[in-house]
């Protein structure tokens, strides 16, 4: 397990020419506990990390296939006609401390059928482990969120879990778990899954960060309700001149918690020549929603090199995006050839550096994709590869006709 690392303040003086860079790669892998960095956050709610996170899918069993062929996930649990559920089907796979629910309906007048119908292939639940469901519903509600659904206790023989929800954006929801009386695979009504097939995993460790894209002047209005529903607090704000080209621009609002283990940015279009990214989003999700899900390794040569040769598609970065990453980076541990070939990105703040990728979307609409992050010490997003991610992205929308 990484050293949780205490933060590297690097002086402006070593902030203004690359002559004088930081000597980067003693920094070690960043891992968040539970104790509170980030002081801004009210943290009235109790957050332990992301529980799971569901997708309703078409085929939830060529879904838990793909994500355990070319990401490297592990059968965890199952429920469906054959554990007594009689109106869908769901994988639970699992990677470090990821938890994916995969989940299909079995009629087709079903509600998850309308989701998929609506959404295609998508994040419906983002799932929170709380200490005190009931709490956390409460604390929510009376602060202006609105209930999917009350407190339930759920019960078998390995014990009980109490679980509650609330809605945020589109037809997202959050659902608040506590299982600290509960010992089974996952959650009552699901069973053991073990199958002989077992990709050995990709590294994938966490999530980072979860990304949800809104329509035109609400990014403001849900990072309010991150504000004061939650108690989160704006880490960091971009508007359209940090992330623009010639053609598109967008603003977002990085909101956490008091440890930093829950973060959601909120992305929302910004005006531009040409159509953004977050409005392409948007005009096939047909909805705000989960753009993408971040997802953290310890080594992402390894992990990258991995997903590549077993079929994950990443964005193109131009060649010479890296002609300034030393200038601009300093020195580092990777070898910078490597994360050329691999087109991995690379961007520092004061307290380290960080190194992430970005995949095509995963789905046939151009809507959900992931990326894949590696903090040796940085807590920032990468605003030095805006840039260049933006001009990939905008070149995959040319090839789709959608700028």
């Amino acid at each position: 397990m990484p050293r949780k690392l205490k933060p590297q303040l690097i002086n402006k003086q070593e902030k203004k020419t690359s002559n004088t860079m930081a000597n980067l790669t003693g920094i070690a892998n960043y891992d968040y506990s539970l104790e509170k960095i980030f002081n801004e956050a009210e943290d009235f709610l109790p957050l332990l990390g992301t529980d799971y996170v569901e997708l309703y899918v078409g085929n939830a069993k060529q879904a838990a296939y793909y994500y355990k062929t070319a990401f490297g996930f592990q059968s965890m649990a199952y429920a469906g006609l054959e554990t007594g559920v009689r109106d869908r089907t769901s994988y639970v796979l699992r990677q470090g401390k990821i938890r994916l629910v995969l989940t299909t309906p079995l009629h087709s007048d079903h509600p998850i059928a309308e989701h998929i119908r609506k959404h295609g292939d998508a994040v419906r639940v983002i799932a929170l482990e709380v200490p005190d469901a009931v709490d956390a519903f409460e604390q929510t509600v009376r602060r202006g969120a609105q209930s999917y659904f009350e407190p339930k206790e759920e019960i078998d023989s390995h014990g009980r879990v109490i679980r509650s929800g609330i809605h945020t954006y589109g037809d997202t929801v959050h659902i608040f778990v506590e299982r600290k009386d509960y010992n089974g695979v996952f959650l009552p009504g699901y069973e053991a899954h073990e199958s002989d097939y077992a990709p050995e995993p990709t590294g994938l460790k966490f999530i980072d960060h979860m990304v949800g894209n809104v329509g035109w002047g609400e990014m403001n209005k849900w990072a309010a309700f991150y504000a004061q529903v939650m108690g989160f607090a704006n880490l960091i704000s971009f508007d359209d001149k940090d992330i623009s080209t010639e053609y598109s621009a967008l603003m977002s609002k990085v909101m956490t918690n008091g440890n930093g283990r829950i973060k959601f940015p909120i992305n929302e279009p910004a005006h531009g020549k040409k159509k953004s990214q977050i409005e392409e989003f948007i005009e096939f999700f047909e909805s705000p929603g989960c753009q993408h899900i971040a997802v953290a390794t310890d080594d992402i040569v390894f992990t990258v090199s991995e997903m590549r040769r077993r079929g994950v598609e990443f964005l193109h970065v131009p060649g010479t995006y890296y002609d300034t990453v030393a200038d601009r980076v300093g020195e580092i541990q990777e070898d910078l050839l490597r994360l050329k070939e691999l087109g991995i990105m690379v961007d520092r703040d004061e307290e380290g550096y960080l190194l992430q990728i970005f995949t095509r979307p995963v789905e046939d609409r151009p809507t959900m994709f992931f990326e894949i992050i590696q903090r040796k010490g940085a807590k920032s997003f990468g605003k030095g590869n805006f840039q260049a991610l933006f001009e990939s992205i905008e070149e995959e929308q040319r090839k789709r006709g959608t700028l």
